[in-house]
């Protein structure tokens, strides 16, 4: 049986307006204080109060089976989150017109104190904090991608070095558009480069061609993410053309914090462990992975990839397709490893397909998505 997750007021409001015993619930967050004349008239069992304010006061009305787990304070992060973030709350601090803000905002205050804390830190209490900050984006995540058909969730990898006024860049944003509007969810690691260029094609779904131009046209202004003006210019853009139409999934981590999140990614899960972010992005892409170019993280993203689908490790493989033909053909030759190890029978299952046409490649994540 399932916890009922109360993770907001009205929800809470509406659960102690009911009174009486209250069973396996788990309460997320919750700050209880505006409704304890209603908390105080139930009763507890089997619940969790993760993280809430108030939950003191009512502990003699708790079975043995309700579990507390106290806010951890002294952080600059809640280590119980209700949700996922998003540009407002990771950038909660920056100040459009003045770019040198960005070391105000929320995320760099998280980044900071995960430096000084250390990346690989034996303090109990600060690796407890981010095993349980990155279950709740677990839970987030599993929340949000509720409504999505399995095989609708695409996956973009890439390059975080990716200018801007590449050319590949553009057919990334090009391809994940198409997508978005042919109804995927687009998923990346949510930072800059071939990821920016995945959320930046949903953020612009439903526009015109003319509108990614001239979205383009902006943010060449500032080509790379250690630019001045590289965020910016993605809020000017966000504030050009407000109000996405589709939504979008980043999966940054702070263990590439020098590496800012893509504010177009509409809904972000950020984690502090990179191998739980890594692996989420691959699993939950079960409607196939496109590659574009990239170096040692997009390697490893391929092979681990390749193994999940080796071994039908969620009941059928997924497509693998790779963007770009000369790079993955002769300047960084996976394609060519990848098919002779088929060849050899190191390999099975594989659907591996390689292309430098955007059309060309959303045809095939489509028309795997259409295949039952």
């Amino acid at each position: 049986m399932r916890y009922k997750e109360i993770e907001c007021c009205e929800a809470l409001k509406t659960v102690l307006e009911a009174g009486g015993t209250l069973r396996h619930y788990a309460f997320q967050g919750i700050d209880f204080k505006p409704y304890m004349d209603y908390a105080l008239r139930c009763r507890y069992s089997d619940c969790l109060f993760l993280g809430g304010f108030g939950v003191d006061e009512l502990k003699p009305l708790m079975d043995e089976k309700c579990l507390v787990y106290p806010p951890f304070k002294d952080l600059p992060f809640r280590v119980f989150r209700s949700g996922l973030y998003n540009a407002r709350s990771l950038y909660a601090g920056y100040r459009l017109g003045e770019p040198e803000s960005y070391k105000d905002c929320f995320d760099s205050k998280v980044y900071e104190h995960y430096i000084k804390a250390g990346k690989q830190t034996g303090d109990i209490k600060e690796t407890l904090a981010r095993i349980l900050h990155d279950h709740s984006m677990n839970d987030g995540l599993d929340d949000f991608l509720h409504s999505f058909d399995e095989k609708s969730i695409v996956g973009i990898m890439g390059g975080h070095g990716l200018s801007r006024l590449d050319e590949s860049y553009r057919k990334v944003v090009m391809i994940s558009k198409k997508l978005t509007e042919g109804g995927s969810l687009m998923v990346s690691g949510g930072g800059p480069g071939a990821m920016e260029a995945t959320h930046l094609g949903a953020w612009l779904a439903g526009r015109s061609e003319s509108d990614v131009e001239e979205a383009l046209q902006m943010l060449s202004a500032a080509p790379g993410y250690k630019d001045k003006l590289w965020l910016e210019s993605a809020f000017r853009v966000m504030e050009r053309f407000p109000f996405p139409r589709y939504v979008s999934l980043g999966v940054p981590t702070w263990l590439y914090g020098h590496e800012p999140a893509t504010p177009f990614a509409t809904h972000i899960a950020k984690y502090f462990d990179n191998s739980t972010r890594e692996d989420t992005i691959l699993t939950i892409a079960k409607g196939g992975v496109i590659y574009s170019p990239g170096s040692a993280g997009t390697m490893q993203e391929i092979f681990q990839d390749a193994v999940q689908n080796h071994y039908l490790s969620f009941g059928y493989a997924s497509p693998m397709v790779f963007l770009g033909k000369e790079f993955w053909t002769e300047e960084m030759p996976v394609y060519r490893l990848m098919q002779y190890l088929i060849d050899k029978g190191k390999y099975n299952n594989l659907l591996l397909s390689i292309s430098d046409s955007a059309d060309e490649i959303v045809r095939t994540i489509e028309d795997f998505r259409n295949t039952r």
